[in-house]
């Protein structure tokens, strides 16, 4: 029966018409990769063919003498008729230009051509994404990106929070804005939930590891209160001794608490050791760890640097270290060297961010800002290389420099994690959609035959029949 089975399903492959030639192996799937090619032509043979039924149907549908109807019923027209009709498209026309650029600046897309591929391309015989073959290389890959993605825009408790309901509170009392969402709330609200139970918890005994946590939280909280209190000595000493008393609570982050601490000391000697420790290629990155290395290099050189200088001479090698250090913390953070360089104006940071999102990018600048002011020339440094970072990552984003690609989903995040009034900072940046220049051209061109044809109505109507005239004439060519 086994043999049978094989040889009816040789057989039946034999007969198919999209089978391949015998003595040939297929690629693996050749079949689904042929259907979509077929698929993808499908619009173009139905234009071909529409135009051939078309020209066939000429002499049925007596085209040339409704075309003559028309342009008789043109021609009767006046030209306060062009104008009411041109001006009506030029204020719909607008009106949808408007839209589509208040929807692409709240949501990143464009309205006509989401609605376009979400329903009208089923109906027009679209496909969806082809499904790769388990196991195949495509597979893989797409497995392995997707996995990636996932854990680069996982939302992080923000390390340097240590704001009150009070001075939330202020904050909205003064500029009348709510400084959280309640989707960073709502994280809060888990954060805690998942730190501190009720006194009926020593009845479930899975439930005591959760001491070890309840310590570390509440020991950082107070390094955290020592710190903002300006005894900045008190904080370290107890950040030191969380570190080295829970080493495996590395993902709490409490050496970026310890940098900042260490930066207000000054004591970079100390900051450069915790960095040695913490800035390795098998831990997670942040802004903090990247900028605060850029920020040690940059120290050496920036209070002698000159842009002049630097162009006649060329960069010296701790120059080069320097810059590079820069490009490195501008690559896996793009966004923080506008609010370091006051570009942009800073909001109070959120409660949670994402790791390389403009929510980060707040977080650090609002804590660093003041460490790379005390630094001469650290900000001019800044200034005059950062913008280099983006000629050496590949375009488009396929692959990184120095990191992985730049994660997609950091848009969506960071919008959900910052308050509606912060124009949230994209990269890289969108290039407008198809149908905004459409919708623009549209209604600038609709007016402008609007304004003519009000301004000149007789030349209008001349240019009026000579088109029709034209239109005609290839009508009866055909």
């Amino acid at each position: 029966m086994a043999d049978g089975d094989g040889l009816g399903e040789a057989a039946a492959a034999a007969a198919s018409p999209l089978a391949p030639a015998p003595g040939l192996i297929p690629p693996p799937g050749w079949r689904e990769r042929l259907r979509a090619g077929l698929a993808g032509t499908g619009a173009s043979l139905w234009f071909v063919a529409g135009l051939g039924l078309l020209y066939a149907l000429r002499v049925p549908l007596r085209l040339c003498e409704n075309l003559a109807a028309v342009t008789v019923f043109l021609n009767s027209l006046t030209p306060k008729f062009y104008v009411a009709l041109t001006g009506t498209s030029s204020l719909i026309s607008g009106l949808i230009f408007i839209f589509e650029w208040w929807y692409f600046h709240k949501h990143g897309t464009s309205f006509i051509e989401q609605v376009s591929i979400s329903h009208l391309r089923p109906l027009m015989g679209g496909t969806e994404t082809s499904i790769s073959e388990p196991g195949s290389p495509s597979s893989n890959r797409e497995s392995e990106t997707s996995r990636h993605n996932l854990s680069e825009c996982k939302v992080w408790r923000n390390p340097l929070n240590l704001f009150r309901g009070a001075e939330y509170r202020r904050y909205t009392w003064v500029t009348g804005k709510e400084p959280l969402t309640y989707y960073d709330m709502n994280l809060s609200a888990q954060d805690h939930q998942t730190f501190f139970t009720c006194d009926t918890d020593f009845l479930r005994p899975s439930d005591t590891g959760r001491d070890t946590n309840v310590l570390v939280y509440i020991k950082r909280r107070l390094a955290m209160c020592a710190r903002k209190l300006g005894r900045i000595r008190e904080a370290v000493k107890i950040m030191r001794d969380l570190m080295k008393e829970f080493p495996p609570l590395t993902m709490l982050n409490i050496h970026e608490n310890l940098l900042e601490s260490l930066l207000e000391l000054q004591a970079y000697a100390d900051v450069q050791a915790v960095l040695a420790k913490y800035d390795d290629i098998s831990l997670p990155k942040s802004a903090a760890i990247c900028y605060t290395a850029a920020l040690l290099k940059t120290r050496t050189v920036s209070d002698k640097f000159s842009p002049e200088t630097a162009s006649r001479r060329g960069l010296s090698t701790a120059e080069i270290n320097a810059v590079e250090a820069i490009h490195r913390a501008v690559e896996f953070n793009p966004h923080v060297p506008k609010y370091l360089l006051e570009m942009k104006s800073l909001i109070l940071p959120p409660e949670h961010i994402l790791k390389r999102g403009d929510s980060e990018a707040i977080a650090y600048a609002f804590f660093h800002l003041q460490h790379w002011k005390r630094i001469e020339g650290a900000l001019n440094l800044l200034q005059c290389t950062w913008e280099g970072t983006f000629r050496m990552i590949p375009y488009p984003l396929e692959k990184g420099h120095l990191f992985y690609p730049y994660p997609s989903c950091t848009e969506t995040a960071d919008r959900e994690l910052l308050p509606t009034f912060h124009h949230v900072s994209v990269y890289p940046k969108k290039e407008l959609p198809f149908f905004i220049h459409f919708t623009a051209g549209l209604c600038s061109s609709t007016a402008m035959i609007a304004l003519l044809t009000h301004q000149f109505p007789e030349i209008m109507g001349v240019f009026a029949k000579a088109v029709s005239m034209i239109s005609r004439t290839c009508v009866e060519y055909l």
